[in-house]
């Protein structure tokens, strides 16, 4: 019996990037449906939260994830451009912001047709992994092809559809702090949530008991 969890993941997170190719890999090696759920990141949900949190905070979490990726032996380069435009020094978040919802649309669009953990994982690699204006001429059409999508088809879908999938959006979020959190990645799965990239395994555990089998 086939299996089915959801991934709740954010572009801008780099914690959900390191994880991303990792819960394709289960896809693959076991008979399991994993329905990827973009969200907003914190920079749009609580546009504050940087300005509000420890000075130390985001020093670490720079830390944290080159010596995570190093350890996975995942490239990891700080994005350009950034998919938040944000103020490094005062953590200020832009007003105008022309990646993330652009971005995040696109994600849904790939998930209305189930594609949306491929698309995710190629465009992320894209974002963290070291390539340089992503944003520009076919890098995305090429993450694009790569999930078997048609960019033109997301990208259209992405600007005249943006108020149905903002609403597909929010119910992501919302399905997401019903299942008891509210950060990214998060696994949910039977109603359980595990939280963050290092809790996978956990969650491949809690699956096995409940009949996970390897595919084919």
């Amino acid at each position: 019996m086939t299996l089915t969890a959801d991934i709740f993941w954010s572009f801008r997170s780099p914690y959900s990037y390191l994880a991303t190719r990792r819960y394709a890999a289960l896809q693959a090696q076991y008979d399991l449906t994993l329905n990827l759920r973009p969200v907003y990141p914190l920079a749009i949900r609580e546009p504050d939260f940087f300005e509000r949190s420890h000075p130390n905070w985001l020093r670490y979490t720079l830390t944290d994830v080159m010596r995570l990726a190093q350890f996975l032996n995942i490239p990891m380069a700080p994005p350009r451009p950034d998919p938040i435009v944000q103020d490094m020094m005062t953590r200020k978040i832009a007003e105008e912001q022309p990646y993330i919802y652009r971005l995040t649309r696109m994600g849904q669009a790939a998930a209305r047709r189930g594609r949306g953990l491929s698309f995710c994982d190629a465009v992320s690699r894209l974002i963290w992994g070291g390539t340089e204006n992503w944003h520009q001429g076919e890098y995305l059409a090429t993450a694009a092809h790569e999930a078997g999508l048609d960019f033109a088809e997301l990208e259209a879908e992405a600007a005249h559809d943006s108020a149905a999938l903002d609403a597909e959006i929010a119910a992501n979020q919302s399905a997401l702090e019903s299942a008891g959190h509210w950060g990214v990645p998060t696994l949910v799965f039977d109603g359980e949530a595990f939280f963050g990239q290092d809790r996978i395994e956990l969650a491949v555990w809690r699956m096995k008991q409940k009949g996970l089998e390897k595919a084919g």
